[in-house]
Order: C-alpha cells, then sequence, then structure tokens
C-alpha cells in the first residue's frame, strides 16, 4: 500500500514547484509557523480558509518537498523540512521568509492552541 504521506526525495525537491508552492500567501504563511523546525498538528493552523483548503495547502506543501508528515493514530503532524531546502537550495526559504515578513504576506494564518 502507498504511503499517502510520503514526501520526495531531497534531490527530487524541484526549484519550479517549491517556488510555485510558496507563491500563495497561505501556504507562505504555514511555512512562516514551521519555520521554528517545532512539529505542530494539522489543527493548530488557523487560516480565513475552509478547513479542506487548509488540508489541501498542507498537501501541496508535503507534496513539493516542503514539509514532512507523520500520522499518529487520526491526528497527523507536519514539520518543515528545512535542512533538506536549505541543503538543496542555500539560503531560500530564509531570504523568502524575510521578504514575506518585510511585506506581511501570509500573516493571516495564525498558530492556535491545540486544545482550542
Amino acid at each position: 500500500m502507498p504511503n499517502h504521506h510520503a514526501a520526495p526525495a531531497d534531490n527530487e525537491i524541484s526549484l519550479p514547484r517549491l517556488l510555485g508552492v510558496l507563491s500563495d500567501p497561505t501556504r507562505l504563511g504555514i511555512v512562516r509557523i514551521l519555520s521554528d523546525g517545532a512539529e505542530r498538528g494539522w489543527g493548530q493552523f488557523s487560516a480565513p480558509v475552509a478547513k479542506s483548503t487548509l488540508s489541501h495547502h498542507l498537501k501541496m506543501l508535503r507534496e513539493a518537498g516542503v514539509t514532512q508528515t507523520r500520522q499518529e493514530g487520526t491526528r497527523c503532524f507536519v514539520k518543515l523540512r528545512g535542512d533538506a531546502l536549505e541543503t538543496r537550495f542555500p539560503g531560500l526559504l530564509p531570504a523568502l521568509l524575510s521578504a514575506a515578513g518585510t511585506d506581511h504576506v501570509g500573516e493571516h494564518v495564525i498558530e492556535r492552541d491545540e486544545q482550542a
């Protein structure tokens, strides 16, 4: 049975796909939250979009190799693949996150307490 939560290998992360995925403000907001390296449950992200749309954004990030997902029972957890991205494209992610911060891109995505 295929692993539906698999991400591409580090050397298979494509720059055009990475840039395309990160061009979306909601996905960039998710990456901004994950940029501290901590793993978070999917329920900890809050954005002014439908839950199914947020789930789609998380799937797009995973399939592009930006994040990795781990399932534990019925819960899913996501973590940024920061080391893999830095190895493959040195300095790219910090530069994008810095520019996003300056321009307030992705600030509509917030982290909420998982108990909420």
